[in-house]
């Protein structure tokens, strides 16, 4: 859920009144858009990157985990493709006044929605997680195909229709254009009772799913972990899998959506926050798209392997000068790599119906 909070209503004019800025808001307005486009970046490159590797088949991966995480890929891409874009474009060519303004209301609607689907996704894959672990033989029967696309249509689905008020100029709900964020802000004071609907139907429950199912999981895999242990199958420089998968993970969403969502809470009083304070709540949602590129997929071995082979490949078929250099130029070598790997997904496909996420057991 972008949740986002009117602090800043005044006129916002175009380039050809730049002039009439101080020089301080001229050197803030472009630092700020230095820091959206750095962020929109590093976020479409790295969705990009994890896009060319869960198209194909990656071991220990069953196949609704890829739908769930390319779901989750798609989402995070809209940060760096759609929202960033959008905001940029409208704070840099439109001129703004107090009135209603259709345009803006259209790219709040849309921020909302990038947002809200992501938080949705999120969820939807700690649940599969939860089932994978914990009903691995009942996994194939509640986890089925069909199932799996009904969760990721309702990711998407929802968000559209719970959102869908903000599109209207006249409607339930005021939009204006914030000079400290950058962003099309919803204005929630105008009505409260929406404001806390969102908040009761988005962000507390993909709050609880998400903290019930991985705590469950760390728990479950520390016990694993503690038997392994107690009966010598493990080593005790082994890493610990589930901390440094789930705890990162959790501590990520915590950490970019809590601020946001607590300043919302705190602006349906009318009350304001730094202007510092408001760009930086309402963006740090987006680098949870960056960071979830390093903990769900960068993460995993398996992943980077695939990635480097991918990687490989691309350098042999486009610049093969440039495979030479880095030891790359034995296609034989490198389609024994692949022949390993694609080995291995059959392998896990056919016998694997949990996410890979249930490695976290295993203390690979």
């Amino acid at each position: 859920m972008y949740l986002t909070f009117n602090f800043s209503t005044s006129n916002y004019s175009n380039l050809s009144d730049a002039g009439s800025l101080t020089l301080q808001e001229l050197t803030h307005r472009s630092v700020k858009i230095s820091i959206i486009i750095i962020l929109g970046v590093m976020v479409t490159l790295g969705n990009i990157a994890v896009l060319l590797v869960i198209t194909s088949s990656v071991a220990g991966w069953s196949r609704n985990s890829r739908y769930f995480l390319l779901s989750l890929t798609a989402a995070d891409s809209a940060f760096g493709l759609l929202v960033m874009p959008l905001n940029l474009w409208v704070s840099l060519l439109k001129d703004y006044s107090e009135g209603p303004d259709a345009l803006c209301h259209v790219v709040a609607f849309c921020n909302a929605t990038v947002y809200s689907t992501c938080m949705y996704t999120l969820a939807t894959i700690s649940l599969e997680r939860y089932i994978a672990v914990f009903y691995p033989l009942q996994y194939s029967i509640l986890m089925t195909r069909k199932r799996t696309l009904l969760l990721i249509a309702f990711t998407w689905c929802f968000p559209l229709f719970l959102l869908s008020p903000i599109t209207f100029p006249d409607g339930i709900i005021e939009v204006h254009f914030s000079t400290a964020s950058l962003v099309c802000n919803p204005s929630y004071s105008t009505n409260v009772a929406y404001t806390f609907s969102l908040t009761c139907l988005i962000f507390f429950p993909c709050s609880i799913v998400m903290t019930y199912a991985n705590l469950r999981v760390w728990c479950a895999a520390k016990r694993q972990r503690l038997k392994l242990r107690k009966y010598g199958c493990a080593l005790s420089n082994r890493h610990n899998v589930a901390a440094r998968v789930l705890v990162p993970v959790m501590a990520a969403y915590y950490t970019c959506w809590t601020p946001c969502v607590a300043v919302m809470i705190y602006s349906v009083s009318g009350s304001t926050v730094p202007e510092w304070i408001e760009f930086v709540v309402v963006w740090l949602p987006t680098s949870n798209g960056f960071l979830n590129c390093i903990f769900y997929f960068w993460i995993n071995k398996n992943f980077r392997r695939k990635f480097h082979l991918i990687l490989q490949r691309l350098a042999l078929a486009i610049c093969p000068k440039l495979a030479d250099t880095f030891g790359w130029s034995s296609t034989s070598s490198a389609q024994f790599v692949s022949g390993i790997f694609d080995n291995n997904n059959v392998v896990h496909e056919r016998t694997s119906s949990v996410s890979s996420t249930c490695t976290l057991l295993s203390l690979a």
